[in-house]
């Protein structure tokens, strides 16, 4: 049965996925739960009232055809953009195209923390959003820590200013949870979000974005920590 959002709008799910990664190779369908990255994926988004189709964009047949498998469908991607030296902005122009619905649903299976119930509550806050105030949805967690630049510290002072790490200024640190934009807009930008995107707020376990093998270990080590608390 259809999860139901309070649906009014509509939207195209789009699961980018490359054959290759520089930092972790096959990155994108490593083993996670009961499945791997990729299948996870799908399965948080399969069923969600709104959700027009579920596309797997990818340069790798082998990820095309489990995505196949699961009953989605898939873009097999050009070679040359699936190629890290050129920019992602062309890549937006290129998959804008094929998409049905109004609406882009960013949704990266390197975030495999990022849940069901987070996508629901995004859908629904976009279902009711002010486009007056806001042109897109992004994902962000609130990160207070140390920072220095070449030049010294960033946030904080040295000496006898030296603030608690509780008291330093909050900055919203940007994660690949979910993103949300119309079509008109991403065509217009050749981009996933705008200017003025509503930040949905997430915990530190959900902004997991693995990138190399360290993530992914950290990734395994949240999940079976929440599975078991969820017992």
């Amino acid at each position: 049965m259809a999860i139901q959002p309070e649906n009014r709008k509509t939207y195209s799910a789009v699961i980018p996925v490359k054959k290759n990664s520089s930092r972790l190779p096959g990155k994108n369908i490593l083993p996670f739960g009961e499945s791997n990255l990729l299948i996870n994926k799908i399965n948080q988004l399969k069923g969600i009232d709104g959700i027009e189709e579920i596309i797997v964009s990818s340069d790798s047949d082998e990820m095309l055809n489990m995505a196949i498998k699961e009953g989605v469908k898939v873009d097999k991607r050009p070679d040359s953009l699936a190629d890290e030296s050129r920019p992602l902005s062309e890549f937006f122009d290129y998959i804008i195209n094929k998409i049905k619905s109004e609406h882009l649903l960013w949704a990266c299976c390197t975030s495999p923390l990022f849940t069901r119930e987070n996508f629901l509550d995004c859908i629904s806050i976009w279902n009711k959003i002010d486009v007056a105030k806001y042109d897109s949805l992004i994902t962000v967690y609130k990160w207070k820590h140390y920072m220095l630049d070449k030049e010294g510290p960033m946030n904080y002072k040295l000496g006898k200013n030296h603030q608690n790490s509780q008291d330093l200024p909050t900055y919203d640190l940007f994660t690949n949870g979910c993103l949300i934009a119309s079509k008109d807009d991403v065509k217009k930008w050749s981009y996933n979000y705008g200017p003025n995107a509503f930040r949905y707020e997430v915990s530190q376990s959900a902004s997991v974005d693995i990138d190399t093998l360290e993530d992914y270990h950290i990734a395994i080590s949240l999940y079976k920590l929440l599975q078991n608390n969820n017992k």
